[in-house]
Order: structure tokens, then C-alpha cells, then sequence
């Protein structure tokens, strides 16, 4: 029979008979919520210890038809270990086992004690030093994985999840239901294939950082891959400006932090090769994940129909002439969605 980590008597039975539990250790468990690809369950110890297990699933919990092979979790097992390396000390999980058969992974517990990212630039409270984290962080993982003699290119060179997971639902879906962004959606899915630089986390956005005594921790590695590192900086840019449109109070200040996260990442990778021709992408990946998280299979939830409807709209209107600066893609979105809302 199929294990379902969310059946938390069956995850004990497995647990005990892979001797990862004794048949008589106390432990809890607790269903973790906010992805759409994985069951995902925290497991507590009496003495503090934690872990958290996510196992991947064929069809994603969204509305729509969403299907991608389980067996992503491998990658995501083989992107933690290189990442426990690879980033600063302290800013992912320590990768405890995987089960491929179980499509399985177990890590290290981030303390009860954090915050959700995403939760708190909802909630308004927009920390400088978040930015600069987060900017610091990307910028390494990009840096330190593009560097020579790193078996990273053959170890992370299928692109499948990423297109299963990426392109096919935020811009192949958005060029079908928005046709007037269609050539632009599908010339940059084509593009983004033919970069091999870097590590691409694929999925750097605020849901998946947790803030604990002040420090970012990062999560979920599915869609690892080595490529263009410009998508993780166009995605987590229409995270950054997605929000701008929803919180007219906190728009100055989020373009503010943005450009914050710009400057920190830019420190990082300022000395390599393809720094300076890789930013015209970078804001085409952000113009079309900003498309994609109206108008694809993903639609941001917190983002009222009017709000959503302000996003296509300006994007649009930039993608006719997009920007080459991320500070001109950040002034520009921002000018664009007050004027809208005035009218």
C-alpha cells in the first residue's frame, strides 16, 4: 500500500520499521500547510528535536489539471546536501535521509519560534535587513555554484520539474490565456533553456524563507536545476513588486527594500562574467512571473480581482517596452500601478 505521511498512524508504522522511531518513543506530528506539490508533516521529540518531512505528490492541489512526477524528490534530496555546503552556514536544513521509493525526504526542523517571510511583508512589517538576507543569499548560491571544477552542471542538468513545475504553468499557461503576451512568454521559455550557468533554486520566493531570531532560512528545492540564474531573480522580483500592488501603504518602502535585495545580490555576482548581460533578462523574468501569477495556474491568492486585473494591465504595457535596469523595472512598475489606481 501507498504511504501517506498525512495518515499518522501508517507514518509511525514506517517510521519504526526504517528505525528512524522506537516502537515505543513518544513523538508528535503535525500536518504543515501553504505548498500545493507535497504533503508535508513536522515531527517533534520531547528533547527539542524536529524534523519535517515532505513527500512529493503526482497532481498538485491546486483547481487546475497540475501533474508532475513524484520522483522530483530526488532532486530536491541531491539539492539539499549540495546546498548544506554551498550556502551560509545556518541558512537551510540539515538534510537528514530520503526514501526515492516513498518519493520521501526527511531535514532538520527550522525552531517553532519563526516567521513565515510572506506572512509578514502581508501583514506591512517590511525589514530592511530581510532584503539584504535574502539578496546576500541568492547572490552566493548563484556565485559559489557557477564557479569552475563544481560537478554541478551534470548533477542538476534535467530541466523536466523546472518545466513541469515552471514554464508549462506560469508561462506557457499564461501565453494561452493572455495572447497578447504570448510571443514574449514563449521566446523566453525558449531563451531560459539555453543558459547553463548556475544553480537555479526555481522557486526563491518569501513563502519559502522562515525567519527565525532574525536570520532567513531557505526551503524547498524541487525545481533545482542548473541554468539561468536570471529566473530566481525575475521570480522573487514579482513577489516583491505582486506586493507593492497589493499594499498601496507599503509601496515606497517595498521598492525601497527591493532595490535593498538588488544591491546585496548585485555584491555578490558583480565580479562575474555574466552579471551585467544577464540583467535584461532578469527583468523579463520578472515581467512575465508577474503576468504568470495573474493570468497562469498559480494566481496569487491574496490579490483582490481589481488588484489582479491592475497587474496584467501595467505588465502589458511594460513588456511593449521593457526596461534593461531592475531600477528602472522597479520605478516604473511602481509609477504605473499608482497611476492606475488614480484612474
Amino acid at each position: 500500500m501507498e504511504l501517506d505521511i498525512e495518515d499518522f498512524a501508517a507514518l509511525r508504522i514506517y517510521l519504526t520499521e526504517h528505525r528512524h522511531l522506537r516502537p515505543d518513543e513518544a513523538v508528535s506530528f503535525k500536518k504543515l500547510f501553504g505548498g500545493v506539490s507535497n504533503r508535508t508533516v513536522r515531527i517533534d521529540w520531547p528533547d527539542g528535536r524536529a524534523w519535517v518531512l515532505k513527500q512529493a505528490l503526482a497532481k498538485l492541489r491546486v483547481d487546475v489539471d497540475w501533474f508532475s512526477s513524484p520522483e522530483r524528490i530526488a532532486v530536491e534530496a541531491k539539492a539539499l546536501r549540495w546546498l548544506n555546503s554551498l550556502a551560509p552556514a545556518g541558512t537551510t536544513p540539515e538534510f537528514i535521509f530520503e526514501d526515492p521509493v516513498n518519493y520521501l525526504l526527511a531535514m532538520a526542523a527550522v525552531p517553532e519560534a519563526h516567521e513565515n517571510w510572506k506572512q509578514l511583508l502581508l501583514s506591512g512589517q517590511i525589514v530592511s535587513d530581510h532584503f539584504e538576507q535574502s539578496g546576500f543569499l541568492l547572490g552566493r548560491i548563484h556565485r559559489r555554484s557557477s564557479e569552475p571544477g563544481l560537478e554541478l552542471r551534470q548533477a542538476f542538468a534535467n530541466t523536466e520539474y523546472f518545466e513541469s513545475l515552471r514554464l508549462d504553468p506560469y508561462y506557457r499557461h499564461s501565453a494561452k490565456n493572455v495572447p497578447a503576451a504570448a510571443a514574449f512568454l514563449d521566446a523566453l521559455a525558449r531563451e531560459t533553456l539555453l543558459y547553463k550557468i548556475s544553480l537555479v533554486h526555481g522557486d526563491f520566493s518569501p513563502k519559502n524563507i522562515l525567519i527565525y531570531q532574525g536570520k532567513l532560512v531557505l526551503l524547498d528545492y524541487e525545481v533545482v536545476h542548473f541554468g539561468d540564474p536570471a529566473f530566481d531573480v525575475g521570480f522573487v522580483f514579482a513577489h516583491f513588486l505582486s506586493k507593492a500592488n497589493y499594499l498601496s501603504e507599503k509601496r515606497d518602502l517595498l521598492a525601497a527594500a527591493a532595490l535593498t535585495f538588488w544591491r546585496a545580490y548585485r555584491r555578490e555576482i558583480d565580479a562575474l562574467p555574466w552579471a551585467q548581460e544577464a540583467e535584461p533578462r532578469m527583468v523579463r523574468h520578472a515581467l512575465a512571473c508577474l503576468l504568470a501569477r495573474v493570468a497562469g495556474k498559480s494566481v496569487l491568492e491574496y490579490l483582490e480581482p481589481h488588484e489582479i486585473v491592475r497587474q496584467r494591465e501595467v505588465v502589458l504595457a511594460l513588456m511593449a517596452t521593457a526596461p534593461t535596469r531592475i531600477s528602472d523595472l522597479v520605478s516604473e512598475f511602481i509609477a504605473r500601478i499608482e497611476a492606475h489606481a488614480k484612474n
